[in-house]
């Protein structure tokens, strides 16, 4: 199994093109249907990703061996979805979805008081089509997103050749933390940072805590951060719930100031309320837990 995330997800051009193909001549359910065997691939070839799996619904939730079997094909099948739907709707076909709106009045009101606002969200569900959801709003807002831009440039380069440009502002994290310079600027502009905070890269600075029964690391910067900037920090969750359907969810944390820890642990409670109502959203295919000893159990 992997034991920590290496910094980059698996993929490569040809299968984006092979989707995005299917999807401008045949329709988003052909895209679906090639779906299958790209997922069956996955079970048996990605092997380390298949054993992280299969240990988070056997043993984080509870679920029969043969269950976590069968659910494996199914949470690379989703996966795959919401790759499959992100480009669909950033190269215009945005209408083919439904959006519903849980908590986004605390986006605006976040725009209103003119301080900007902290999004701290997982790799849980499609946070990555949020902006579409922002372009809902009462409030204008411009978003920056705090990143280590490590994705294969050749795949980052194709899809933007066939989707629109995004709005999304890059912060990319420096070694020298003059990132932290850009998201104060940021914040001063009344913009939407926005941050994940469920992928520690080894050798760097983490906090621990309880996530479904089991104590995991997180990355220390978002929750250090968040907690000392003096403004107000979201949950922000988008989840899929039917082919074409999507909820977004947001919700405040109410951590008193530069107490990370607390924050950290608002973030597990609400990563874990997630996961109890989408189990299959759970997108992070290495050894979160370091759990291999458990494995062999």
């Amino acid at each position: 199994m992997a034991t920590e995330w290496k910094g980059k997800s698996r993929g490569t051009v040809l299968g984006y093109k092979i989707f995005v193909f299917c999807m401008k001549n045949l329709g988003l359910g052909s895209a679906y249907f090639v779906l299958n065997f790209v997922a069956t691939y996955f079970v048996f070839f990605a092997l380390d990703g298949s054993k992280a799996i299969y240990y988070y619904f056997h043993k984080r939730l509870g679920y029969s061996k043969f269950k976590s079997l069968i659910s494996i094909f199914k949470s690379y099948y989703v996966f795959g979805q919401t790759i499959i739907d992100k480009v669909a709707i950033s190269s215009g076909l945005r209408e083919k979805f439904t959006y519903e709106f849980d908590g986004m009045h605390l986006i605006e009101e976040t725009l209103r008081a003119k301080k900007g606002g902290v999004l701290i969200s997982a790799h849980v569900g499609n946070f990555e089509i949020a902006e579409h959801f922002f372009g809902d709003l009462e409030e204008d807002a411009s978003i920056s997103l705090l990143t280590t831009d490590v994705e294969h440039s050749a795949i980052k380069d194709y899809l933007e050749s066939v989707t629109k440009k995004s709005n999304i502002n890059f912060i990319l994290i420096q070694e020298d933390l003059s990132h932290i310079f850009e998201i104060n600027a940021a914040l001063a502009r009344n913009e939407i940072v926005c941050m994940t905070g469920d992928r520690y890269i080894e050798n760097s600075k983490f906090l621990e805590h309880e996530l479904l029964g089991k104590k995991a690391k997180f990355p220390a910067g978002p929750f250090l951060l968040a907690s000392r900037l003096n403004v107000p920090v979201l949950f922000v969750y988008v989840m899929k719930e039917t082919n074409t359907h999507y909820h977004l969810y947001t919700r405040k944390s109410h951590t008193k100031h530069r107490d990370a820890l607390g924050l950290l642990e608002e973030y597990t409670q609400s990563v874990t309320w997630m996961l109890k109502k989408y189990p299959l959203q759970w997108f992070n295919y290495f050894d979160f837990w370091c759990a291999n000893k458990d494995l062999k159990n």
